[in-house]
């Protein structure tokens, strides 16, 4: 591997706290008898928040990044295979879907604990067709978990975008908690981790994703994105116009008490319009830079004097 290939590997892994962790811990050894006697006493069934943690591997994590940036604004599914500690959903490997023949045909002990699918854009969480999907693979298939990866987001943040969830059974009823179907699932903290045993796979691994990486433009790829996001941020700074203009009005009507919580409310408008300018700035940003370096490092090549 090239040495600027490994800057961007590590940089990668520095980007996304991924833990080094030995090749001889806990993690990496499957105990059946442990899987099996938790699979017996479903501890998930008397508490509905019993995993609250998901630790995955750099190699899985790679692989779902890798998948979902090659769908483009298409979402595309997998499987992830691992196994449970305690109350930690840990996933060791991923695989797309539809695999080819060659993919089926792995000996791992591990079982399938969840599936992933993108989000191209559109943020980390599940819509309706997801809950569903989510709630019949907990009822026939636990332990279970959903994971989501938005790849326009992880392009233009530089950091994967990623978020890892469980539906609530439907006797529990959370509707009053949040919406219509956030309120049916639940967010699980991620982790990431790696050993010296991954190194060779992430290498051979990151060489195409290196090379996607060298050969794309967040600008151009993130194009409609970008579009969206400005439409967005333009569609709160005039709500937060308006706002502030019935703020007036109600000061001048109603009293002192009536303005000031309209005057709240405009500025929590505009801190939030605020967030998010600067959140699409640094994202251009970011994006114009990475092009400004490769356009030094490979197309302002200066000939050595003689």
């Amino acid at each position: 591997m090239s040495s600027q290939s490994n800057i961007a590997l590590n940089n990668w892994l520095m980007a996304n706290n991924v833990e080094n962790i030995s090749s001889v811990d806990e993690i990496y050894r499957y105990d059946r008898k442990q899987q099996q006697d938790m699979l017996a006493a479903k501890p998930w069934d008397k508490d509905p928040h019993f995993f609250k943690e998901i630790r995955i591997s750099a190699l899985a994590l790679l692989k779902m990044v890798t998948h979902a940036r090659s769908g483009g604004h298409l979402e595309v599914m997998g499987l992830l295979l691992g196994k449970v500690d305690a109350n930690t959903m840990v996933v060791m490997d991923a695989f797309a879907l539809p695999v080819e023949g060659t993919e089926t045909r792995v000996n791992r002990l591990e079982n399938a604990i969840g599936w992933y699918h993108s989000h191209p854009g559109y943020g980390c969480w599940l819509s309706g067709i997801d809950v569903s999907t989510q709630m019949l693979n907990q009822n026939f298939q636990e332990p279970f978990v959903a994971i989501v990866v938005d790849p326009v987001r992880t392009i233009s943040a530089g950091k994967v975008c990623l978020g890892a969830f469980r539906t609530y059974p439907k006797s529990l009823n959370k509707v009053e908690d949040f919406g219509v179907h956030c309120k049916q699932y639940y967010a699980l903290e991620v982790s990431y981790f790696k050993s010296a045993l991954d190194r060779r796979l992430l290498d051979s691994l990151w060489n195409k994703y290196w090379v996607s990486t060298l050969s794309s433009s967040s600008l151009t790829t993130n194009a409609d994105y970008t579009t969206g996001q400005v439409s967005d941020l333009s569609e709160k700074l005039e709500q937060a116009e308006n706002s502030l203009g019935r703020a007036a009005l109600v000061g001048s009507g109603v009293g002192v008490s009536g303005s000031s919580i309209e005057d709240r409310r405009s500025e929590d408008r505009l801190a939030k319009a605020a967030r998010d300018a600067t959140k699409t700035s640094i994202e251009a940003l970011h994006g114009l830079l990475a092009q400004v370096i490769k356009d030094r490092l490979f197309n302002q090549v200066r000939s050595r004097p003689a």
